[in-house]
């Protein structure tokens, strides 16, 4: 087939099609169209060697089956593969895994293998750079196997100068992993592509040492690795159970695994059947969120002149040209995928019919990048399944049903490149208990569980996911998929009030609040794809637009107020997505000693800030806990309790995780506790400024003196007639209290917090005020900058920590052991004197040595200045001082600009804690 005539062609099918086609509903549009004047029939991947049976007939397992096993690894592509070799490389080499039909049968045969080395995540730079390193090294020396990897080198193509500012922020960040990359002009780009057009490019950006992974190579060789080293690989064997027990406690556990050929038990299943993985998933109650969809690219004939060029990334057309030897294989990410809703057990080594009108796109956007496509005929096509998730990142982790179940599916396609990385944390996950890096992203506990079998969030979702791929990453952008699926009390009347809100964990939070009234979220209309209507005058989605900017956004003036208005009088912030939980029992007390870094077994009445560690000494959530009196259940302020009662308020978006984890670490230590969730029966306003006291102390019928409610504590009283818990806390570092209010209080409560602020000029404010507030105080995120693989020490926590006690807690030994020998990388607060917004991600040099990255940076309102938390190492990997920091000189390189930049130990506001505790000067 020669392009150019088909397209052609194809715009009379289109009109065709209009006509005599119903509107398709999302729901329904499942199926590939096929043309009778279809251009090519072949349908093929572009690889010499598959592991298809050319006979095409299975005998019956490749081996037999053990009786027993430690792990069954369940699905032989990518990541099957690369978690057998990984655990067996650690050590557990009583392993099995089981394919049902050959090796790489499902997707992994037909995907493209692309590598690209940079990413906007320093945890996904480290996975891919782990996978690089796996399959163009390691194996090699195991097996002096060659895998099929090609390094020929990756471009990124920048149309505009968003596009290009995306990619100069990747390049800062590769210079701290020292991954090589350059920005060229059009004119060097066409020097190094002299087939590509240049003439609609802004820049490009080249990394050298991206490349191409070859699946059949490379899975084969993986699993001779990971055979040598004991591991016993199985194909031709499908499952068709899994037996789950229930322990003394009352737990679900994994049992076995049964085949048609035998039963294997085990502890451990570990899931990774790709678009599969939801049947899989239901064999043992684990709900698996991810929907299968076409994917599609086609391979060229013979093209004079693409030996040994890079492969490109035109992100801006949505389309990538993959060298394929003397030929290109051309796909991309369309705004209208094709789902595959009835998921078929016989799809092997099988491909669907190309729907040409819907792959159209991505020939039109690949002949102006490449304009002797346009003459070049088509070899054939190939359009296979593939899984997508909500957010197009994977599932990984321990499901929340089972213990012993693990997820290693949802790859969006990216299976290949991310296989070694998330192989390794996986393995590590089984092995340990926890991965070693910050999985979080990845982990399925960062959905909430009313989220996970919701079909509706889990379809929407992944369309925009999918659909917006190629997108630009912007710091604040927001989908438009499946929104209010939880709403707080507040909601209507801060809708009204012209909230823009941000999504998280399902949850509706305030984002900031706009001066030109209502900007609601309205139902997700598929960007107008399946012929649904498009959303028209769309105020909510053209204040996102206008945040689509790497500079400081539109409204900065509108959340510079919001914070001024905390600082100099008084805001009130809604936080009612936090997670609020009860822990009771006989062991409580025993439970929170264990669970918790600080003492929080204080007199009732305290709050404690605190951490959770793994068993690493990592942060696996920072909280307050507050201390309960025994008595009475009084729901859904106190729960009934004769003993130790504490009550933990969470981060509402990682409330999932930290529910998870106290599970977990309960069972584990056999605690006989109870842990009640009362998140959705509570709201919660904080209060924060300098009036705030005297705001509330015309609200609640108690004393707010510093004497008689003094900062870290609580107690119950009245607030215009209702009972609420009153807490002295901050998150924004000012005097002020947090309101936990039964459901049906919240409004009466919000209108006399309001009423009595009125002569104070009180405001309400959202989470953006929040970021810059606590960034300037010095207040730590999780998963910002604290996450699992930062301990408290290296975060500036140690307060924290009750090591000046002689209580045991989990990852103690680790805090102890690393505050012996030194800290290796802390967090240091930087600032700098230009205006420019800082983002995260941007690189950190000392005297000219890149020593780390920014985890977080926003713009600090009362300092006026750009404030930015990285960690830092020592270039020699020695013990990082207080010293090597003082006698430092600093920059931080933003987009390929440097700025000189000031190290400060302390927080450059409030230093020393006055104003929590309302010492005004």
């Amino acid at each position: 087939m020669v392009v150019s005539c088909w397209r052609h062609r194809l715009h009379a099918v289109r009109r065709v099609v209009s006509v005599v086609r119903p509107p398709l509903s999302p729901l329904c549009r499942t199926t590939a169209r096929s043309y009778s004047s279809e251009p090519t029939s072949e349908k093929s991947v572009p690889y010499e060697k598959t592991l298809k049976q050319q006979d095409g007939a299975s005998s019956g397992p490749t081996k037999p089956l053990p009786r027993s096993a430690d792990a069954v690894v369940i699905g032989g592509g990518s990541l099957g593969c690369q978690t057998i070799y990984h655990l067996a490389k650690m050590g557990m080499t009583n392993v099995v895994l089981l394919e049902r039909d050959r090796l790489t049968a499902g997707t992994t045969w037909h995907t493209a293998g692309l590598l690209w080395q940079l990413r906007p995540s320093d945890v996904e730079v480290e996975l891919l750079a782990h996978t690089r390193n796996v399959i163009s090294k390691d194996l090699e020396e195991e097996t002096g196997l060659h895998t099929g990897w090609i390094q020929n080198g990756g471009l990124f193509i920048a149309s505009n100068k968003q596009r290009l500012d995306e990619y100069k922020r990747l390049m800062s960040l590769g210079k701290v992993y020292g991954i090589e990359s350059h920005v060229l002009s059009p004119a060097e780009t066409k020097d190094l592509y002299p087939l590509m057009n240049v003439d609609d490019l802004y820049g490009t950006l080249y990394v050298p040492k991206d490349g191409t992974m070859d699946p059949a190579g490379t899975c084969t060789t993986l699993t001779r690795a990971a055979s040598a080293r004991g591991a016993t690989v199985i194909e031709n064997c499908p499952v068709t159970g899994i037996q789950v027990r229930t322990d003394d406690f009352g737990i679900k556990r994994v049992k076995a695994v049964e085949t048609s050929h035998g039963t294997i038990e085990t502890p451990c299943v570990v899931n990774c059947a790709g678009v599969w993985a939801t049947k899989l998933g239901e064999m043992a109650g684990v709900k698996v969120p991810l929907i299968a969809m076409h994917h599609a690219y086609v391979v060229t004939e013979r093209i004079e002149g693409i030996q040994n060029m890079p492969n490109v990334r035109d992100h801006d057309a949505s389309v990538y040209l993959r060298l394929q030897g003397d030929a290109l294989s051309v796909g991309g990410y369309e705004h209208n995928p094709i789902f595959w809703d009835d998921v078929s057990d016989k799809f092997a080594f099988s491909l669907f019919d190309l729907d040409w009108d819907v792959f159209m796109q991505h020939i039109e956007g690949a002949i102006n990048r490449v304009p002797d496509l346009e003459k070049t005929g088509i070899k054939s096509t190939v359009c296979g399944p593939e899984s997508f998730t909500a957010d197009h990142k994977p599932l990984m982790g321990e499901a929340p049903e089972v213990r012993g179940f693990f997820l290693g599916c949802g790859f969006n396609s990216a299976g290949m490149m991310l296989g070694g990385g998330c192989g390794r944390e996986l393995a590590h996950w089984i092995i340990h208990g926890r991965p070693e890096k910050d999985m979080y992203g990845y982990d399925i506990r960062r959905f909430h569980n009313s989220l996970t079998d919701n079909q509706r969030w889990i379809r929407e979702r992944s369309h925009e996911s999918y659909a917006k791929n190629y997108s630009v990453v912007f710091p604040f952008d927001e989908p438009l998929a499946s929104r209010n699926m939880r709403k707080d009390p507040f909601h209507q009347v801060l809708t009204e009030q012209g909230c823009v809100f941000q999504e998280r964990h399902g949850w509706e939070r305030p984002g900031w609040f706009n001066k030109d009234g209502p900007a609601p979220v309205i139902d997700y209309d598929y960007y107008g794809a399946y012929d649904l209507k498009r959303n028209v005058n769309y105020k909510y989605n053209e204040l996102l637009g206008r945040e689509y900017t790497f500079d400081f956004p539109p409204h900065h003036e509108v959340i510079k107020s919001e914070c001024l208005s905390c600082r100099h009088g008084v805001a009130v912030f809604d936080m009612s997505y936090f997670g609020k939980f009860y822990l009771t029992g006989p062991d409580a007390k025993k439970a929170a000693d264990w669970l918790f870094t600080a003492d929080v077994n204080k007199k009732p009445g305290s709050t404690v800030y605190t951490c959770m560690l793994n068993k690493r000494g990592g942060a696996e959530a920072d909280l307050t806990v507050s201390r309960l009196e025994p008595g009475t259940a009084n729901l859904p302020l106190a729960p009934q309790s004769n003993g130790d009662a504490y009550y933990l308020a969470i981060g509402g978006g990682v409330a999932e995780h930290n529910w998870n984890h106290i599970r977990t670490v309960l069972q584990d230590q056999g605690f006989n506790c109870q842990l009640t969730d009362h998140s959705e029966d509570m709201g919660m306003i904080s209060i924060q400024g300098p009036k705030s006291r005297e705001v509330l102390q015309e609200v609640l019928d108690t004393d707010l003196s510093n004497e008689a409610f003094p900062f870290s504590s609580h107690k119950v009283v009245n607030a215009a007639g209702h009972q609420v818990r009153a807490m002295r806390l901050s998150f924004v570092g000012e005097l002020g209290w947090e309101l936990h209010i039964p459901k049906d209080s919240c409004l009466p409560v919000y209108n006399a917090v309001m009423a009595a602020g009125a002569k104070h000029s009180i405001i309400n404010s959202g989470y953006r005020a929040i970021d810059s507030l606590s960034i300037e105080k010095g207040y730590r995120h999780w998963h910002a900058d604290l996450r699992p693989d930062d301990t408290p020490l290296e975060a500036g926590l140690a307060f924290t920590c009750k090591l000046k006690s002689s209580i045991p807690f989990q990852g103690r030994d680790r805090l102890e052991k690393q505050k012996e020998e030194g800290l290796r990388r802390r967090i240091v607060c930087f600032t700098i004197d230009e205006k420019v917004p800082m983002f995260g991600l941007e690189a950190v040099f000392r005297n000219g040595v890149p020593i780390g990255h920014l985890r977080r940076s926003d713009y600090g309102f009362f300092i006026d200045k750009t404030i930015g938390y990285g960690y830092i190492r020592h270039p020699d990997g020695g013990v990082v001082s207080a010293n090597f920091i003082k006698t430092g000189e600093f920059t931080l390189e933003r987009m390929g600009v440097t700025y000189k930049a000031k190290a400060h130990l302390k927080s450059p506001f409030d230093p020393e804690n006055k104003r929590v505790k309302g010492i005004y000067a």
